[in-house]
């Protein structure tokens, strides 16, 4: 159960999603019913079907941000910077520009050294003043006007690498890697799982009494960060920046005491709701970092029902899926998909678990 060994698995490469479905809801669904064991193939608009009145969704409306920043070493060679968290200006100014403080991941021919610069465009460059463990940077970011929109202008979504863009994000891209609902701008990855989801969606799940509510997770990049133990238990999760608000907290818990099922919104929605929970499974207000690691054995207090897409071998994901319905029955129903060539991974399709 705690072998990484065991969480790995043979995925044939074009099952690989390199684009999203042409309609957000046209994506297919697995449905696996804890209860009786059973698979379902359906497709992502059969899901209000499956809720009922009293029931509450909870969604992830972090926006990601163009952390991928292309540009040029001083010496003219190609750089890349990965902006690890949304830059907040510190209004501290050099030679016109205003400096913001950053962290950071450089991809170049040669690891940069202190005191070097990349530049970005006329408005944007980074000076490197440290280095830091795992191959991050520390640096100075200079820019002219208005920082996001400097950064916007400047820089491009980060893509997962298994998505193939030789020539950089697509204007559909930077559509359709955002959820319908994205609201609070920090995350350096998408919260799939909810790409799928689409207004005409929502309006069928509020007529049918069904409750939204929101949190917020900044994924970051960690989410990307392979699993390098032999034993999950000694994985050291990353830290996230979340937000649970006293609204929220109460529509949930006030669901749960009237009867209504929980249903969670992508494994970062699940990481909110478990963090923020108290030992009787009250969720309560929280906005901070959570480092929760779900995995195999852990006890769930709030979260009943999952939507979650597919995941990579021998990630954390796999693990906190795994926890909620058992390793053995995780993967039958990944062999499922795999023999009915399901799309994987942040641009494929969707699977829901009900218990």
């Amino acid at each position: 159960m705690f072998d990484l060994k065991s969480y790995q698995f043979d995925l044939p490469e074009h099952l690989i999603a390199q684009m999203p479905t042409l309609a957000r809801d046209r994506s297919r669904l697995l449905h696996y019913d804890g209860v009786s064991r059973q698979i379902e193939d359906l497709h992502f608009f059969d899901l209000p079907k499956l809720l009922k009145a009293g029931d509450v969704l909870v969604v992830n409306n972090t926006r990601v941000f163009p952390a991928r920043l292309l540009g040029k070493k001083e010496t003219g060679g190609r750089a890349e910077l990965l902006l690890l968290a949304y830059p907040e200006e510190t209004g501290q100014k050099r030679d016109g520009f205003t400096e913001t403080r950053i962290q950071g991941l450089v991809k170049s021919s040669k690891r940069p050294k202190v005191g070097s610069k990349l530049f970005f465009d006329d408005n944007l460059y980074a000076e490197i003043v440290d280095l830091l463990e795992g191959g991050k940077v520390a640096a100075h970011l200079y820019h002219k006007g208005d920082l996001r929109g400097v950064v916007d202008a400047a820089g491009q979504l980060p893509l997962p690498p298994y998505i193939g863009r030789q020539d950089g994000e697509t204007a559909e891209d930077r559509k359709r890697y955002q959820t319908v609902y994205a609201q609070n701008t920090g995350a350096v990855a998408a919260p799939t799982a909810g790409l799928h989801f689409t207004p005409e969606i929502f309006k069928k799940l509020r007529d049918k009494g069904v409750l939204i509510a929101e949190v917020t997770l900044h994924v970051g990049y960690g989410t990307f960060s392979p699993v390098r133990v032999d034993d999950i238990r000694d994985h050291q999760i990353h830290s996230e920046t979340l937000n649970v608000s006293r609204a929220t907290a109460d529509i949930v818990n006030r669901a749960k005491r009237e009867g209504g099922r929980v249903w969670a919104v992508g494994t970062t929605s699940v990481r909110c709701l478990e963090f923020a929970a108290d030992d009787k499974g009250q969720v309560q207000p929280f906005a901070g970092e959570c480092d929760l690691y779900i995995y195999p054995g852990y006890q769930f207090k709030v979260v009943e029902h999952l939507v979650t897409n597919f995941h990579l071998p021998g990630s954390s994901l796999l693990f906190l899926v795994s926890s909620l319905i058992g390793r053995d029955e995780l993967f039958r129903c990944y062999r499922h998909a795999i023999a009915k060539e399901y799309r994987f991974f942040s641009y494929g399709d969707a699977m829901l678990i009900t218990l």
